[in-house]
């Protein structure tokens, strides 16, 4: 897992590196600054109007005594899309648009929950925590 983050962290931004250059020296420098730019912002905006969709949703789910898992992981995955397209770069902003769109969002969840599930139940998934129990008395005022 720690090599395919540091593959994450080292690879894309070459990538991207390389891709901008490239379209720098296809439009020139200022367009491909403004592109980042404007990408930048309609992603910013983006992600507060679909976050504030998902919010109330959230909400209206809790207001019926309803467990919004679907929500919070579409939260999740447009807190992701927003970062991604604040960041400078063009694969990060295709990727950050696609998670943009609620069809795809409900598409990539659905995949994950599968993926998750079959792990789970080849019990390949596993849960590791550092939580410890104290014990505590009723008795001893602590």
């Amino acid at each position: 897992m720690l090599i395919r983050l540091i593959l994450l962290f080292t690879i894309v931004p070459l990538i991207e590196l390389y891709l901008l250059i490239q379209v720098g020296r296809y439009l020139g420098a200022f367009p491909t600054i403004m592109i980042v730019f404007i990408t930048g912002i309609i992603g910013g905006l983006l992600a507060r109007s679909q976050g504030l969709s998902v919010q109330r949703q959230i909400r209206m789910d809790l207001q019926n005594g309803i467990i919004p898992t679907d929500g919070l992981i579409e939260g999740l995955f447009i807190l992701i899309a927003g970062a991604l397209l604040i960041t400078p770069g063009m694969i990060t902003d295709v990727f950050g648009f696609f998670l943009m769109i609620p069809g795809f969002r409900r598409w990539f969840k659905n995949r994950l929950k599968e993926r998750f599930k079959k792990r789970f139940e080849a019990g390949q998934f596993h849960f590791y925590s550092n939580y410890r129990t104290t014990e505590w008395n009723k008795d001893d005022g602590s």
